[in-house]
């Protein structure tokens, strides 16, 4: 692939707790200048101003996943109402733990009802979870409404994305859902990886090093 084409796969993501002004809006030119999708930010960075055509990504629930449904719902619909496009939400890894997937399936749709036409992407924590639990995550995901299954926050100490775990979460929820992955993408290669096994969408914060890593494989 062309540099340009997995480019707009791309959220330029800044998620550091202690990222600052000056930090996100550099992160923006960079995008800007990369050309990718969107740029993903923590929730106290919004409102943001980005260039037209740039999208304007979130995260909700995050990184632990460990909140009460509502208090994500709520989270969730204070970042669209200040300008997010995207919401990525981390599910309550406890629910999955335990089977719990009615549960699961009712807290995902309390964030997409409260987005409502915005994309809504569900980060599983793949890692953290058996096959099974990816396959019953996923499908709990696309039954609520989703827009997109998320592999990682990366923040888990499980890891971050897997060639395994987006194959599985792409047969799982099949051509017409979105599979993102995210944690731990640093190169051409592993980027390239993940989309063969799936991926139409990529979370990246070294997407400069990605992306020059693509225009070398060209030459």
């Amino acid at each position: 692939m062309q540099s340009a084409e997995v480019a707009v796969l791309i959220d330029h993501t800044l998620l550091k707790p202690e990222a600052t002004t000056e930090q996100v809006q550099a992160l923006v030119d960079e995008a800007a200048k990369l050309g990718t999708f969107s740029v993903c930010v923590s929730p106290n960075q919004l409102p943001l101003q980005v260039p037209a055509g740039l999208k304007v990504a979130t995260v909700c629930g995050f990184p632990s996943g460990a909140h009460a449904a509502a208090i994500k719902a709520a989270e969730a619909a204070d970042s669209v109402a200040k300008g997010a496009d995207e919401v990525d939400m981390v599910i309550n890894l406890q629910l999955a733990k335990e089977g719990r997937w009615h549960a699961l399936q009712g807290e995902i749709q309390a964030v997409k009802e409260a987005v409502g036409d915005h994309v809504l992407k569900v980060i599983i924590e793949s890692a953290a979870l058996t096959d099974d639990e990816i396959v019953m995550a996923c499908e709990a995901a696309a039954a609520a409404g989703a827009d997109f299954v998320k592999t990682s926050t990366g923040f888990h100490p499980a890891g971050g994305a897997s060639v395994h775990a987006v194959e599985l979460m792409r047969k799982t929820v099949g051509p017409d859902m979105g599979v993102k992955a995210s944690g731990g993408i640093r190169d051409a290669q592993t980027a390239q990886a993940m989309i063969e096994a799936g991926a139409n969408r990529l979370g990246l914060s070294s997407s400069a090093a990605v992306l020059a890593g693509f225009d070398a494989l060209e030459k």
